[in-house]
């Protein structure tokens, strides 16, 4: 069996699994200055943005297990953000305008993860400001947990915050990817 035929049986799973109601995550993996991505979505918008370095195969049993084991290979469902984060690497876009499903997050680490696109593109804001900003100035630990914890990075600036004296920080997909997020924004 050719690449072709395979290709088209698994296109043809995934119209049957989205018209049987059966898919509930879509997911695919681009490439990036930053490494290999991997998105997933669901109904509501964009659910996971992962690192390669974070393991995609236990990134997608977590999906699998807290939103849903419905999961399949359907990258034409995540053409817009694709497009969006093409942009953003190009230097062209600022923010993104794609839906967000943050069921990955709850409590106070999902209100940090919401504050986090009012960090202009661009700018930094220390832990302590975000902190500051969604009304508990003395979570400086729990904000850099929640930025550890981020289920959208790139996409959800926790790139942008660093600790109180300037330096970089902790990231999930590491310094490097990090200091490349920072460089290209200050570059544009």
């Amino acid at each position: 069996m050719g690449d072709a035929y395979l290709n088209a049986l698994h296109s043809a799973l995934v119209d049957r699994a989205a018209s049987d109601g059966l898919l509930d995550v879509a997911y695919r993996t681009v490439d990036s200055p930053v490494g290999t991505l991997l998105l997933a979505t669901t109904g509501a918008g964009l659910v996971r943005v992962a690192y390669e370095r974070e393991d995609f195969d236990r990134v997608l049993d977590v999906v699998a297990a807290k939103v849903s084991p419905r999961i399949l290979s359907a990258p034409g469902r995540l053409d817009a953000v694709t497009r969006q984060l093409d942009e953003y690497f190009a230097g062209t876009r600022r923010e993104f305008d794609v839906p967000l499903d943050f069921a990955l997050s709850a409590g106070f680490r999902r209100t940090v993860q919401h504050y986090l696109p009012r960090i202009a593109y661009g700018h930094t804001a220390s832990y302590r400001d975000v902190a500051e900003s969604v009304g508990n100035p003395n979570a400086v630990r729990a904000v850099g947990t929640a930025c550890a914890t981020n289920p959208l990075p790139v996409v959800v600036p926790c790139h942008r915050v660093l600790r109180s004296d300037g330096s970089l920080g902790g990231y999930v997909g590491g310094e490097a990817a990090k200091s490349t997020l920072l460089s290209l924004e200050r570059a544009a």
